[in-house]
């Protein structure tokens, strides 16, 4: 049995639906709130509940009971926690929702996990916990303690969170760092998103650092393989562990941090002239300064994940833009 939560989401409904074709049983758990449009939420979870053994909950992190009574009723060996407060703008206006998902309902999630001896945590984390950190490409071997928003600083905070639960109670956590994911059914806030929209409605797209920017975008089906692979593996506490000469993705507690991304950055403007090329139109760009919060590049070391999993992603930006934009005609009617 395993419990994902944040089920209606973007990376969440696509592997739920890879669980419920592989013949899992699988327990959504959502609160499905309003942060972007619930109806495209609501049409993944109508996907989800014809594929098999789904149980879902349209419920919140921070109702501990709620939670509480779910463990208690299905006993998941296995949980996925992607359900959190998403992006980094959003962040600027509204942080105390950050406050509340991504760092009580963490909380919540650890608790439920330690009460019912959960076998193993998988949690999202993000790119964004390396803040200040200029070294390229991204290593879990970098310091992330330099936060320059509160969505990478609750992400972080949910790392170090998750390494206590790991060494007080045992509890094997795997943390993954996500690198922009894009894709069919994919959130609304995105860039891929925003630009397809606004081009095809003949309005103008916002780019920011007059568009000297590189991201790692990594496609969703990449993503699902690789968080697909690492499910049954919990890790193990590393005997030889230095404390002296740490290993910041490891540890003497059951415990393991990841990059997962496409090690592969594409500029800015080379991403937004695939999406002119494919929906055969030209895009009205305002460029505005670089956005307090943002980076302006993003590269993933993904050692990691090739070393313990043999991670592969393999979709060409090209392919991984064209098969957003079909989709998006196809849901959006354009």
């Amino acid at each position: 049995m395993i419990l994902v939560t944040g089920a209606a989401g973007f990376i969440g409904f696509h592997l739920a639906k890879k669980l419920l074709d592989a013949g899992r049983d699988v327990i959504g758990y959502d609160n499905v709130n309003d942060y972007y449009d619930p109806n495209l939420k609501e049409a993944r979870l109508a996907i989800l509940k014809d594929c098999g053994k789904f149980t879902f909950y349209r419920k919140d992190l921070i109702d501990e009971e709620a939670l509480a009574k779910v463990f208690a009723d299905h006993n998941p060996q296995l949980v996925v926690h992607l359900a959190a407060q998403a992006g980094v703008r959003y962040s600027l206006i509204n942080p105390k929702a950050y406050i509340e998902s991504n760092l009580i309902g963490f909380f919540n999630i650890l608790e439920a996990c330690r009460q019912d001896n959960v076998e193993h945590l998988v949690y999202a984390s993000s790119s964004s916990v390396y803040g200040m950190n200029e070294k390229m490409p991204f290593s879990t071997q970098h310091d992330v303690d330099h936060p320059i928003n509160l969505y990478g600083a609750t992400k972080r905070s949910n790392e170090l969170m998750a390494h206590a639960y790991s060494h007080l109670y045992n509890l094997p956590t795997t943390g993954l760092r996500f690198f922009t994911v894009y894709g069919p059914w994919g959130r609304p806030d995105m860039a891929l998103f925003l630009f397809t929209k606004a081009i095809l409605d003949g309005e103008p797209i916002e780019v920011y650092n007059d568009g000297e920017m590189k991201r790692d975008f990594t496609y969703i089906d990449d993503i699902i393989n690789g968080l697909f692979s690492l499910l049954d593996s919990p890790p193990k506490s590393v005997s030889q562990w230095n404390g002296k000469v740490a290993d910041p993705s490891s540890s003497k507690a059951p415990f393991k941090l990841y990059n997962i991304g496409n090690n592969s950055p594409v500029n800015l403007m080379d991403f937004i002239g695939e999406i002119e090329k494919i929906l055969g139109k030209k895009a009205e760009i305002n460029f505005m300064p670089l956005q307090l919060g943002d980076v302006v590049a993003s590269h993933a070391d993904v050692s990691g994940l090739v070393e313990d999993f043999d991670y592969e992603p393999n979709t060409d930006i090209k392919e991984g833009i064209r098969k957003f934009i079909d989709w998006y005609l196809n849901y959006y009617g354009s």
